[in-house]
């Protein structure tokens, strides 16, 4: 080819790119056309086709992390001193373990009030003062009130990442400065776990950007507290909802966690697992069975998840409100369950945990003794 041929190449091949360029519907255009992202539905559309999924969904803990004041207000749960209705903006929990509250400019309540006696029947609140810090979280199992963040000034809502879907860190929702975040849908929906599905539904008939993941980082991404190789503890117990902390502790990181769960249904309900100890310790299941534990109602879960974990209430010394995903027991008569500092615990339980809430009565030497006794066939003839 020749130099004013290959010129001539060049310049017929600009005019079609400038061509390409300012046709909007150009091939070019049609390339470079950034794609709008899938839209957020919401729970109840996908209700609509996943029937099931949903009726299990709504009987869960997910879809209650966080409830607008409106929605929340008809249920019958309980407000703080000094506080009606009209002064709460969102509602914090409230359906398992405990429920705080978020005031009209979305900041939590940490300070409380009392009503003068002179007006405990007047429906009007505007004279109490709120300034008696703390009893501000109730909960829900024991229904005592307890301090959170007692009487700190303006404590932001930070908890969106995980307590709501479609959450992004950008701007105040509902234009309250107290949030931090703006979200498409309170609690965990659907499209929390799922993605967004507006590509999955208005009549374009395929998956889109829907996805169904098992491994157990998805689940790890809100039940999860600091950095997934330590354990956060403190005040004796582990710190709520960090089975994936735990989990990666232990010889079960190899599992996921819908090894044994059913992601939809809560574990409490008899249909919420789809796995039980058996079904992988069959030589244990099969020697406890018949023996004295077995036959007075102990199961698996209450030595090996025993409640060292803590959402809301002590129990006892050594029993909170959440099973733990430790599982092994620790006899060595030295050991202990938490770093000196207590601020951290290990990959395992101690008797005191797994042993001490039943026989209260006994020392750590006489549980760790017995256990060595083939404590699964204890009884056993």
């Amino acid at each position: 080819m020749t130099g004013g041929s290959r010129g001539m190449t060049r310049y017929a091949t600009g005019l079609l790119l400038a061509g390409a360029l300012l046709l909007p519907g150009g091939a070019w255009a049609q390339q470079t056309q950034k794609k709008e992202p899938p839209k957020y539905i919401g729970s109840e559309t996908c209700g609509k086709c996943h029937i099931q999924q949903h009726n299990d969904w709504v009987a869960s803990g997910h879809p209650y992390k966080l409830r607008k004041a409106e929605d929340a207000r008809r249920l019958g749960l309980p407000l703080p001193g000094g506080y009606s209705w009209d002064d709460i903006s969102y509602i914090i929990g409230g359906r398992n373990w405990k429920l705080r509250y978020m005031d009209k400019q979305g900041y939590i309540i940490t300070s409380t009030g009392v009503m003068p006696d002179a007006k405990r029947d007047i429906m009007s609140l505007k004279d109490v003062k709120r300034d008696t810090p703390g009893k501000n979280q109730f909960n829900l199992e024991d229904g005592t009130w307890s301090n959170y963040n007692a009487g700190q000034k303006n404590l932001k809502y930070d908890c969106g990442a995980c307590h709501t879907t479609g959450y992004s860190k950008e701007g105040h929702q509902d234009g309250l400065p107290g949030i931090v975040g703006t979200w498409k849908e309170t609690g965990i929906g659907c499209e929390g776990c799922h993605g967004p599905g507006g590509d999955h539904v208005g009549g374009k008939g395929y998956k889109g950007t829907i996805q169904v993941r098992g491994d157990k980082a998805m689940c790890g991404q809100c039940h999860i507290r600091g950095k997934a190789e330590a354990i956060p503890a403190g005040g004796g117990f582990i710190q709520h909802h960090e089975q994936y902390n735990e989990l990666l502790a232990t010889k079960h990181k190899a599992l996921d966690c819908v090894t044994c769960h059913k992601p939809h249904v809560h574990a409490k309900f008899k249909d919420g697992l789809k796995a039980q100890c058996e079904t992988c310790h069959a030589k244990q299941a099969a020697d406890y069975k018949g023996s004295l534990m077995q036959l007075g109602g102990v199961k698996c879960v209450d030595c090996h998840m025993a409640r060292a974990t803590k959402s809301a209430v002590q129990k006892a010394k050594y029993e909170a409100d959440i099973r733990s995903h430790l599982y092994k027991i620790n006899l060595d008569p030295s050991a202990s369950m938490f770093t000196p500092d207590g601020k951290f615990a290990k990959g395992f339980l101690t008797v005191e945990y797994a042993c001490l809430n039943c026989h209260g009565g006994r020392s750590k030497d006489w549980a760790i003794e017995a256990s060595k006794k083939a404590i699964h066939a204890y009884g056993k003839k």
